[in-house]
């Protein structure tokens, strides 16, 4: 490839045949990246411009490996392509690889993100909040509550009064049926007992209870697919969530992990953070994610949790600060003070509990200069 004058770069694909060729380590550095590597690049390929655009490479190497003298190794390069793509088998090395040879992809980006959150949760200490709400009408007026601020996270807005009409007296607005159902949507879910004490038993149990529960939210709008994933790829300002090819294979890497760990609370925010940055549906992603976060804590018998309105952007912000840092220290932070504070909160009256919320600035919107205060221990 012409670079500057009468200098030449190698091209891509002479660069793969010429990193499958075995290698004496000199002073300890390897003058290949070796055969894993090079299947992680093709993985990475793969995911990122497509099965053309592998093929091509492909094509380019078979042409020029007889002029290189390195047909052995496009015989190499060929069978990882083809284990790639699953049309002949190959032993594969790299994990992204043999989960692509599979036929369960999965993106590669988000593992670390999962990792510095697991050792996080394995290392901090974890809060053991009871559940004081537990049983109805408690119960029912705390998953109020967790609905109503849930949908507010998301933009969908009442003000709290019709919010409980709608809940509680079925009260519909004309002008916003579809809004009114996924908070009613979500509230069904939220104030269910025998919903919220299921948590998956495996894999499959886990796929299953997402696309059940986001059929139940999102049961009003079928332009958004409820109860499948998404079969476009989705963002939100700048940030990429994971492609639709790779959801089901992200969301087994992160399970794994969720398996692994043994504290409700611990459970509780890794299922949360696994739902809310794979992003599996095309809507309803972030009250998912919470509900799932939820279930883990109430069949533990600990404290739900949710987000007042005035604490948004300090969830957010933690949310982002992981996302693009894998930094958990701030989600851990935020969802601790967050369950501390719907600890403190008596919800055994419905309107009580809201001038306990209202008191503490609970409702009040996040743009202005006012902060979260937390109430007298109970």
């Amino acid at each position: 490839m012409p670079y500057m004058g009468s200098l030449f770069l190698a091209s891509r694909p002479r660069a793969f045949l010429e990193n499958l060729l075995p290698s004496r380590q000199s002073d300890k550095v390897a003058k290949t990246v070796g055969r894993e590597d090079v299947e992680r690049r093709l993985a990475d390929m793969l995911r990122i411009s497509g099965e053309a655009v592998v093929n091509e490479l492909r094509d380019q190497a078979r042409a020029i490996a007889p002029v290189l003298g390195l047909n052995d190794q496009f015989q190499i390069l060929d069978s990882l392509i083809a284990a790639l793509m699953r049309s002949r088998p190959a032993e594969l090395s790299a994990p992204v690889a043999r989960a692509y040879a599979a036929g369960e992809p999965y993106d590669p980006n988000r593992l670390p993100l999962f990792e510095a959150l697991f050792a996080a949760l394995r290392a901090a200490p974890l809060p053991k909040r009871l559940d004081h709400a537990a049983e109805p009408p408690a119960f029912h007026h705390a998953a109020f509550f967790d609905a109503y601020f849930s949908n507010y996270i998301e933009g969908t807005d009442f003000p709290v009064d019709q919010a409980i009409r709608i809940v509680f007296e079925r009260e519909m607005p004309a002008d916003r049926p579809a809004d009114a159902h996924d908070v009613l949507g979500t509230y069904r879910l939220a104030a269910s007992q025998d919903e919220m004490c299921r948590t998956p038993r495996d894999f499959d149990d886990f796929l299953a209870l997402l696309k059940q529960r986001h059929a139940v939210i999102l049961e009003s709008r079928p332009d958004k697919l409820p109860g499948q994933f998404k079969t476009t790829d989705n963002r939100a300002g700048a940030t990429m969530f994971v492609a639709r090819d790779l959801v089901k294979g992200t969301l087994r890497q992160g399970f794994g992990m969720l398996q692994a760990l043994d504290a409700p609370f611990a459970r509780a925010l890794f299922t949360m953070f696994l739902v809310a940055e794979v992003h599996p549906f095309m809507d309803g992603n972030g009250r998912m994610a919470r509900l799932m976060m939820n279930a883990e804590l109430i069949v533990a018998g600990q404290c739900r949790l949710f987000i007042p309105s005035v604490f948004r952007n300090e969830y957010i912000g933690s949310l982002k600060r992981l996302t693009n840092h894998a930094d958990p220290e701030a989600f851990l932070r935020v969802m601790g003070t967050a369950q501390e504070f719907v600890s403190r909160i008596d919800f055994a009256d419905l309107h009580d509990a809201r001038r306990q919320l209202d008191a503490c600035n609970a409702f009040a919107d996040p743009a202005e200069d006012i902060k979260l205060r937390m109430p007298q221990s109970r």
